[in-house]
């Protein structure tokens, strides 16, 4: 082991000189495409300045799946991923200390994680291929044999629970549940973990799930790094050889879940609570990841509240009114239509003045779109910090995500400059109109009780 910790840290030094000698071309990176004979896909950037490869994993299996009864099911094995592996063959089982201790060793990285779509896992090792042999067939292992020990998910779930009601102490929580509950109703993405809804989860159900959605027919690979076309391959084989072969019907595209319905009507909801600050929010659904109106709405709300202290709801509420430190807007598109809201906290006892300021500021913004500098500056500011966002493997690895898991082209990221400098006030505006609706949103105050 102690030739294998040297090998690792060997390899690190010589990554840490890449880092300060290599300069940046990542936007220039050609992304390759294809499928493999198991019919999991494979995105690949070859970043070579780096000895270094950064891949994810993901499954169509996010909490959106997640039988309303047992919301929480996919955070829930994700969470367990980590706590153990069966033993295989010669290899002994591995508790999560042993497998903490595995993956320090190799200096690599892997965890698994549950969002609103996706569940994923996350690899990050050095190239040298001793090492990155053995990160992959750990990493194979920690896939495919989870081990579920149910005295830990037992602590777990206790934990989890306590958290969850203690969070409702609180008014950011309360506020967001309410929020959830008014925009999405009974859909998917409405659905949080609850005491309850984590109290029907049991091993089993850890089990069914893993059964059901972690099949490498379904699996979409995105790697960044030091690996040609041949390499990645070998890689994506390797994470995915534990996996049992599945009968074709078991790999058949799985049913559509449907977008939840758009608010017919004005919803205000007031909660009473105990705090010194009110939280408002006020919103409605927005847009799916693969609406045509995706980047004119991102310029939009980076000038109406996405944009920090240059924003117009900071500049009203905030600026001009000293009625909160804080003020934003944002989308949350996902592959169903996510949520837009306005959020601020504010004393109180000017909770209806914010609100009516935050309700007059977006309705005037829908009506009339920006002005010419107010996009020009917004276009400044995107693309003035494009580089940003592509200025490491791990961050080009989550726009190569992207493109994988929304079917966006492979030549995205290269013309994404472009497309946004074309965006016309009028672009703008008509994407605003077609997609907001101030006078039928929902809002919810919590606080207001002394």
């Amino acid at each position: 082991m102690n030739a294998i910790k040297k090998r690792a840290a060997s390899a690190f030094l010589v990554c840490v000189g890449w880092l300060f000698s290599s300069q940046s071309a990542w936007a220039l990176l050609p992304i390759e495409h294809w499928r493999e004979p198991s019919g999991a896909q494979v995105w690949l950037v070859n970043s070579p300045g780096i000895p270094m490869v950064d891949v994810q994993i993901a499954f169509d299996a996010g909490s959106r799946r997640d039988p309303a009864a047992q919301a929480g099911l996919a955070q829930a094995a994700a969470l367990m991923s980590a706590k153990g592996v069966r033993a295989q063959d010669d290899a002994p089982a591995l508790d999560e200390n042993a497998l903490g201790e595995a993956w320090a060793d190799l200096g690599a990285s892997f965890g698994a994680h549950a969002d609103r779509d996706s569940y994923s896992y996350a690899l990050r090792s050095l190239t040298d291929p001793a090492l990155l042999q053995r990160a992959a067939r750990l990493a194979a292992r920690q896939i495919a044999q989870p081990s579920w020990p149910e005295p830990v998910w037992e602590s777990e779930r206790a934990r989890w629970s306590a958290a969850i009601k203690e969070s409702y102490t609180r008014p950011g929580p309360v506020a967001a549940r309410a929020f959830s509950t008014a925009l999405y109703g009974s859909h998917p993405y409405g659905q949080r973990p609850e005491e309850d809804t984590l109290a029907r989860i049991g091993v089993a159900d850890l089990q069914a799930f893993h059964t059901r959605a972690i099949a490498a027919c379904r699996a979409r690979v995105s790697l960044v790094g030091a690996l040609d076309r041949a390499q990645a391959q070998a890689l994506v084989r390797a994470l995915l050889a534990l996996l049992p072969e599945r009968d074709p019907a078991d790999c058949a595209p799985l049913p559509a879940v449907p977008d939840a319905p758009p608010l017919a009507q004005p919803q205000v909801q007031r909660i009473a609570f105990p705090s010194a600050q009110a939280q408002v929010l006020i919103g409605q659904l927005g847009i799916a990841r693969r609406d045509p109106d995706f980047l004119a709405l991102l310029v939009g709300n980076h000038i109406l509240g996405g944009g920090g202290l240059v924003s117009r709801l900071t500049e009203e509420v905030r600026e001009k009114r000293g009625l909160s430190y804080s003020v934003y807007s944002d989308f949350s598109p996902g592959l169903n239509v996510g949520g837009f809201v306005v959020a601020l906290q504010t004393r109180p006892d000017q909770a209806d003045q914010a609100l009516q300021v935050a309700q007059q500021t977006l309705a005037r913004y829908v009506q009339d779109g920006p002005t010419e500098a107010e996009l020009q500056a917004a276009k400044d500011n995107l693309i003035g910090g494009f580089a940003l966002r592509i200025d490491s493997n791990r961050k080009l690895l989550g726009n190569v995500s992207n493109i994988a898991w929304n079917g966006l082209p492979l030549d995205y990221l290269e013309h994404w400059t472009q497309r946004v400098q074309a965006l016309t006030v009028a672009d703008v505006r008509a994407a605003l109109q077609r997609h907001l609706h101030p006078e039928r949103m929902a809002t919810v105050v919590v606080g207001g009780q002394p």
